[in-house]
């Protein structure tokens, strides 16, 4: 637990070290509990563990301090789903989630949705991948962190 005021006590201290260290440009990914971070993280991003937290919850706490990118199109992303999943007509209820916390945090965001293999590829770029107990399907997102003003800094 963290013991700080205004620090979401659902951040961990190496989630919250790993979002500190982030520059502008940097991603992140929130893996669901399916998703293979450990495999992923061999390639280079930090492996923050996150047991038990559901994406939704983690998101909400981490728009408290993360800043996101407003220079690109899109500073979060989604995995698409494959063609079966498209043709059965799978839904995806936790992308509305997201986008909800994203407008309620005063961010209107539009969910970028990435190819299964290329968001993979695109995760072993990333700082850092928190591997989460969520366990909605297709609930991996990246972040990508924006800039803080000076008259933000407070």
């Amino acid at each position: 637990m963290v013991m700080l005021k205004g620090i979401p006590a659902i951040l961990s201290p190496e989630l919250l070290l790993a979002l500190a260290q982030m520059g502008h440009g940097d991603e992140i990914v929130l893996a669901d509990a399916n998703f293979p971070a450990f495999s992923v993280c061999r390639c280079g991003p930090v492996h923050v563990r996150a047991d038990g937290l559901g994406i939704p919850e983690l998101l909400k706490a981490i728009l408290k301090l993360f800043p996101l990118d407003s220079y690109v199109e899109s500073p979060a992303a989604v995995m698409d789903l494959v063609d079966d999943d498209k043709k059965k007509g799978l839904q995806t209820p936790v992308w509305s989630e997201y986008e909800l916390l994203f407008s309620s945090a005063g961010s209107l965001v539009t969910l970028e949705k990435v190819e299964r293999f290329a968001f993979y590829e695109r995760a072993k770029k990333a700082f850092a991948v928190v591997a989460t107990g969520e366990t909605a399907l297709y609930g991996n997102l990246i972040l990508k962190k924006g800039v803080i003003a000076p008259e933000d800094q407070s």
